[in-house]
């Protein structure tokens, strides 16, 4: 595979070069993964972030002396902002290199979680989580673009699934490493914490994102954002995101409240649900990975597992929702999470594959549309008296919608030749 370490560089500039497929008898490349390391240390950290704050809301509102509401607005301030730059940060990145936008982002989420750590007010707290959703934001499409276009054919979907698997053990390690530190030197330790694991990862990012050499715009800005819409295949995947994630995220929204309702839950039960919906999302990462390369290698579209994510969520949302007895319950959300995890490493495949010259741009459309989806499929349970048929009825049926538009993903995108 090519080298991804910046000792022999360039000017910065647009994507890095596509690996190349093996020769006819050539052995099939390995997945190295320590040359990832930097963005993958990344990955945890961000994971980490976007959970964190939730469980820590009544001690940040009780310190900063606001309601819990008042406080939960730090965590749409981040959320938002995300949802609306990430596009045209993307675009950022598909013109002037993950490197630049990489590393700029880096540097401003080690900023904005010392100015959480720093905030005695709610209005620094506030700014700061938009920060640091503007970070991530940069950071997060360029991570996913770098790894698709570096990692060889054969193994890329074994990586970008390590990716989204580690983005996933921040909220069964990260979340409660945080928890557990902020019980023991207050809440803005947990925020340092971040800001120092992030700093930490920078010289891993300078040796190991390489630079490259500047693409020439073929178009303007604004077409180049909506780019992602006008190819079929992307129109399609991003419609079908937004309904995966109605179901999969709005439904998850009111998890707890069903699960308290069915089993009067206590709150620690409920944390050692997340570590179950954190696992069951590592799982599914891991797998879609790994599914999804073997697809290609033997001459098939990954894109034909996409049904059976959608089935697989529609199965678990009704164990979690109607299952008989808390065991069957929990193995559906287990079940749930796994399709959410393979779901989101197949399009983040797709996304890194079907346009090249737009890899961050497209993955940017995937969060976007995520976040999209998740408001919703939340407004839509929300509208329900009964949270648990209403997560049942709209989950399973937005389910259903996303599994049965699955296989029209696939048209317009180029079969794999068989290897």
């Amino acid at each position: 595979m090519s080298s991804i370490s910046g000792s022999s560089s360039v000017a910065e500039g647009g994507p890095e070069p596509a690996v190349s497929p093996p020769a006819p008898g050539e052995a099939p490349p390995r997945f190295e993964r320590f040359r990832y390391a930097g963005v993958f240390a990344l990955l945890f950290l961000f994971g980490t972030e976007t959970f964190l704050v939730s469980p820590l809301l009544p001690t940040i509102a009780d310190s900063i002396r606001v309601s819990e509401a008042a406080a939960a607005s730090s965590v749409t301030a981040y959320v938002l902002v995300y949802a609306v730059f990430a596009p045209f940060l993307g675009l950022l990145s598909d013109r002037f290199g993950r490197r630049r936008t990489l590393l700029a982002g880096t540097l401003l989420f080690v900023v904005s979680n010392a100015a959480a750590a720093l905030s005695t007010g709610l209005t620094l707290l506030v700014v700061s989580r938009a920060v640091a959703g503007l970070a991530a934001a940069a950071a997060g499409p360029a991570i996913w673009a770098h790894i698709a276009e570096t990692a060889p054919d054969a193994v890329r979907g074994r990586a970008l699934g390590l990716g989204m698997a580690l983005f996933s053990c921040g909220q069964v390690i990260g979340v409660p490493l945080g928890g557990l530190l902020a019980g023991l030197a207050g809440w803005r330790s947990a925020f340092w914490a971040l800001a120092v694991g992030t700093a930490l990862a920078v010289p891993l990012l300078l040796r190991q994102i390489g630079t490259t050499a500047v693409a020439a715009p073929a178009v303007g800005a604004a077409r180049a954002v909506l780019a992602g819409w006008a190819d079929p295949a992307l129109r399609r995947a991003l419609l079908v995101n937004t309904a995966f994630h109605a179901a999969n995220l709005g439904a998850y929204t009111f998890l707890g409240a069903v699960l308290v309702q069915r089993f009067d839950l206590s709150v620690e039960a409920l944390g050692l649900v997340g570590v179950l919906v954190g696992a069951g999302s590592v799982a599914g990462s891991l797998l879609g990975g790994r599914l999804g390369d073997r697809a290609r290698a033997a001459g098939r579209s990954d894109l034909a597992l996409l049904p059976l994510w959608g089935v697989l969520l529609a199965v678990g949302i009704a164990l979690a929702a109607t299952g008989p007895g808390l065991v069957l319950t929990l193995v559906g959300v287990v079940v749930w999470f796994v399709a959410s995890g393979g779901f989101v490493t197949d399009q983040q495949t797709l996304a890194g594959t079907v346009a090249p010259e737009l890899r961050a741009t497209s993955s940017a459309w995937l969060t976007s549309t995520m976040y999209a989806g998740t408001g919703v499929g939340a407004w839509a349970v929300g509208a329900f008296a009964d949270v648990a048929h209403g997560t049942l009825l709209t989950g399973v049926a937005l389910a259903l919608v996303a599994a049965a538009a699955g296989p029209l993903v696939a048209r317009g995108v180029r079969k794999p030749a068989a290897r």
